[in-house]
């Protein structure tokens, strides 16, 4: 099972519409944001924005504390006496790394031609009506800041409709800008090249672990299809989890000879033995399209193995040395 949902390549997203410069209500009865907060100097994205549209919230180091979200001035409407001249987008993307993989970069984009976004950003907020139905799909917009020719900066509140998304008018300015890439910086790396390579997610999930005691402790009957190995190496700080995280170590698709040798293993294995101690290092058997069961062994600690089969039913069995053999770099 993977310890997150499968990556897929993202576009650029911002925050949330938050954290505006305070509210008034206009004749209307809508809210109205105050005033956005105009800060002296512009620097960068990376200084100014650097958690804008983060894909992937970056872990913690080992026994360390998630980096501190710098404070950013509260988005609102713009005010008369500032006359933006370029709109800057600040965001992530997941996207092919240079030797293969993916990774997950920040970018600073650029527009001068901003007058169409300016009309946009001009407009009142709509109120809600109760006989329109509002979709339930979440749109995060970019995260914008205008500047001046004095190097100032502000965040414009984004006008929303009345199911309090983008006006449509916003979302089109947006759409239209003829943006320039100013910089890019890599926030981490999301797949290596060695784990596309071999087939293998980058992390995996120890479900021996994860699962316990619960299966039948019968020898596992795994599937017979042509196989792929990923073996996982479990940082300290996971292991004894609820569901340990493994990082990717090696892996491929199993010559015919390994894997009727490792099959053979698995059928002649007993039934699993109580076990407190974590594992350090498992492997994950599947077939090459991803179909059929999956089977677990964990390579130290004391080698269970785990097979779960598509339609349930799990089964524990007992590894053994000669079995972790078999599970080397292929």
């Amino acid at each position: 099972m993977r310890s997150r949902a499968t990556i897929v390549a993202a576009a650029l997203l911002g925050v949330a519409l938050s954290g505006c410069a305070g509210t008034d209500t206009g004749p209307d009865g809508v809210d109205t944001p105050g005033p956005a907060q105009i800060v002296d100097k512009w620097t960068s994205c990376a200084e100014d924005a650097p958690h804008a549209g983060a894909v992937l919230p970056a872990p913690p180091p080992p026994g360390g504390s998630a980096s501190p979200v710098s404070d950013e001035p509260a988005a609102g409407r713009i005010d008369p006496a500032f006359t933006p001249f370029t709109a800057v987008l600040c965001g992530q993307q997941i996207r092919p790394g240079p030797a293969g993989g993916t990774e997950q970069v920040a970018t600073e984009r650029r527009a001068d031609d901003i007058d169409s976004l300016l009309a946009a950003l001009r407009l009142p907020d709509q109120r809600g009506d109760e006989e329109v139905a509002c979709t339930l799909d979440l749109v995060i917009p970019p995260w914008v800041a205008l500047l001046d020719q004095q190097g100032r900066w502000l965040r414009p509140h984004l006008p929303v409709d009345g199911c309090t998304k983008p006006r449509p008018e916003v979302r089109a300015a947006l759409d239209g800008l003829r943006l320039t890439t100013v910089a890019t910086r890599t926030v981490r790396q999301i797949e290596s090249p060695a784990a596309e390579a071999a087939g293998c997610d980058q992390q995996w999930s120890d479900m021996v672990w994860a699962q316990g005691t619960d299966g039948r402790p019968e020898p596992p009957a795994p599937g017979a299809g042509p196989l792929r190995l990923c073996v996982y190496r479990v940082p300290a700080h996971e292991r004894g989890g609820s569901k340990p995280a493994g990082d990717f170590a090696y892996g491929g698709a199993l010559p015919p000879d390994r894997q009727a040798n490792i099959l053979r293993a698995l059928a002649t294995t007993r039934p699993a033995k109580p076990c407190g101690t974590p594992a350090s290092r498992f492997a994950v058997l599947r077939q090459l399209d991803g179909s059929g069961a999956e089977s677990y062994v964990e390579l130290d600690g004391c080698r269970p193995i785990l097979v779960v089969p598509p339609g349930g039913g799990s089964r524990l069995g007992q590894g053994d040395a000669a079995l972790t053999a078999l599970l080397g770099p292929i």
